[in-house]
């Protein structure tokens, strides 16, 4: 009897596989006009469009993440000089939605791939006083050579390492520019669970929401990745984002000590 359900739960199991991948195959045809758009440089058009949609988004995530924000950045203080000083660079800024989180002083120095989000970054350097701001580079997390080596305290990435084309190497990256003992806090949505349904729609949609998310990929198992980085110390949890979309709601958080 123990058998013959468990050949039954194999058996379905096998076919939701089936029926997974028969979907997202659907779903890669149904985006082949975006991924045209894409080759032809017509898709540039939206990366133009996506940091006003992404500013607009910020407030209603910031809203449900106010909590898990504050608990994730409520140590960086001891990472600061013995002076007091601290200088952190944001991996990915875009819009500066964690600016708030950020302690009084700190100087925040912005990276971000996209060169559209800097006039909704003034905004939020506008409103966000406390703390004083180095130049914002427009660089991808993977080749970040105008930042020098060991020059910050702290490295910031959140909601990035989904889209970037090489998880390894922006970690690399991080290694080099943050000062020995400096940290690198991460906050960002990861694959689910093979057994939910969270994780079919992911594989099902993620051919579309790569192109709506501007390059997001929502079937990583980025702590794997920060795992095998060789950083000295890792505090890493999992947790499920409250009210957000079911298909980021599982997340990673916490920081790596170099």
């Amino acid at each position: 009897m123990h058998t013959a359900r468990l050949c039954l739960r194999l058996a379905e199991g096998e076919m939701k596989y089936c029926l997974m991948k028969l979907c997202r195959v659907l779903c890669f045809m149904l985006t082949s006009p975006l991924h045209l758009m894409e080759i032809t440089g017509l898709y540039g058009v939206y990366r133009r469009l996506f940091p006003l949609l992404a500013y607009n988004i910020t407030f209603s995530y910031n809203d449900k993440m106010h909590k898990t924000k504050r608990e994730l950045f409520r140590n960086v203080c001891k990472f600061a000089n013995t002076d007091g000083s601290l200088r952190l660079l944001e991996i990915g800024c875009g819009s500066g939605a964690n600016f708030k989180f950020y302690p009084d002083g700190c100087t925040v120095i912005c990276t971000d791939h996209n060169p559209h989000f800097h006039r909704y970054l003034r905004r939020s350097m506008a409103a966000n006083t406390h703390l004083t701001y180095g130049d914002f580079v427009v660089v991808s997390g993977e080749d970040m050579k105008e930042v020098g080596d060991e020059s910050v305290d702290v490295v910031v990435c959140t909601l990035v390492l989904c889209s970037v084309r090489s998880v390894q190497r922006v970690l690399q990256e991080v290694r080099r520019i943050v000062r020995p003992g400096g940290a690198f806090y991460f906050l960002e949505h990861v694959v689910s669970e093979p057994s939910t349904w969270t994780y079919f729609f992911q594989h099902v949609l993620e051919p579309l929401w790569y192109y709506l998310g501007d390059g997001c990929m929502v079937t990583r198992a980025t702590w794997k990745d920060l795992e095998a980085a060789g950083f000295s110390e890792i505090h890493l949890k999992h947790i499920d984002a409250p009210e957000v979309t079911p298909m980021i709601r599982p997340h990673i958080m916490g920081y790596c000590i170099k």
